[in-house]
């Protein structure tokens, strides 16, 4: 990390809290200091120049004076403010919820490059549209391999067997994975995932963005597989994300249709007042289209 007094960075942000009468503080990701807490002095009056800038779901050049408790921001430059995700609340909703994942699975000043990329590259792909169900599902798999937490979908966890394309698993996220007929724990109507949903997790897996974008999937297998993901991921991060009950409110056909009122209750989910800042353990862990594929074509290979 940088000594200088002076310096700049590129950012995301991640989530603020209003200071004083006018002031903000504001959790932001960067490249290489990771995941830090800045303020904006006088953010708040009319007539401050930063505040139209410092917005969530763009790419932000600051330039930072270091100070004691808080780096200041002095100065603000907006590089991709991906405006397109903003003029749908499905694509709002989920840059809110990727946007706490991240920031709950970071403690501060560590290293994140990989993980500013795949934060980076999950609003890039909300606004060129990508069906904002699969981008959450892309991010929550590459945020986990970023921990250190990758499931195991080809294998049983207990005894590293490699699973058969037709056999029987229970999906147990305690334990990792995977688990064959072999061994003991839940029954499969507690923990089981039927073979095309252990299909579409491999697909999410192994596959790039644009792949994952064009597989054609039905809607039930779609759904279990995301029930599996968001189970593993609650086990993970020990906790469930705040923002993940709006992003289920405004899931086509559930009638959330006032996107201000909406957006306010995203905004008010994810986030923290300063009380809660300071919880005990609240930083740790926790183009062109595609031609249609197959979900199968390429997921287990």
């Amino acid at each position: 990390m940088s000594t200088r007094k002076l310096y700049a960075t590129d950012v995301l942000v991640l989530s603020h809290f209003d200071l004083g009468e006018a002031d903000r503080v504001l959790s932001v990701l960067t490249p290489v200091d990771g995941k830090l807490k800045v303020i904006a002095k006088g953010v708040r009056r009319p007539t401050s120049r930063l505040g139209g800038s410092l917005e969530p779901f763009a790419e932000l050049r600051l330039s930072l004076v270091r100070g004691r408790t808080f780096d200041i921001v002095t100065q603000a430059a907006v590089i991709h403010p991906w405006l397109r995700l903003r003029d749908s609340l499905a694509s709002t909703a989920t840059a809110w919820y990727v946007t706490e994942l991240a920031d709950r699975s970071l403690e501060e000043r560590h290293p994140a490059e990989p993980l500013y990329a795949i934060l980076h590259r999950a609003y890039t792909l909300l606004d060129a549209g990508m069906a904002p169900g699969r981008v959450a599902r892309w991010f929550e798999l590459r945020l986990a391999d970023e921990l250190g937490f990758r499931p195991e979908i080809d294998r049983c966890v207990e005894c590293d067997r490699l699973i058969e394309p037709t056999e029987s698993v229970r999906w147990v996220p305690a334990l990792g994975g995977v688990v064959c007929p072999r061994h003991g724990g839940p029954t499969l109507q507690e923990a089981g995932i039927s073979t095309d949903a252990l299909r579409v997790l491999k697909a999410y897996q192994r596959m790039d963005a644009e792949a994952i974008a064009g597989l054609r999937l039905p809607p039930g297998v779609e759904r279990e597989a995301e029930e599996a993901i968001r189970a593993f991921l609650v086990y993970v991060l020990e906790r469930e994300p705040r923002s993940r009950r709006f992003l289920d409110e405004v899931r086509p056909g559930t009638g959330a249709t006032d996107p201000r009122m909406a957006r306010s209750r995203a905004a008010a989910q994810s986030h923290p007042s300063p009380a809660n800042e300071t919880e005990p353990g609240l930083e740790r862990p926790w183009v062109a289209d595609p031609p249609p594929a197959s979900v199968t074509e390429g997921a287990d290979r």
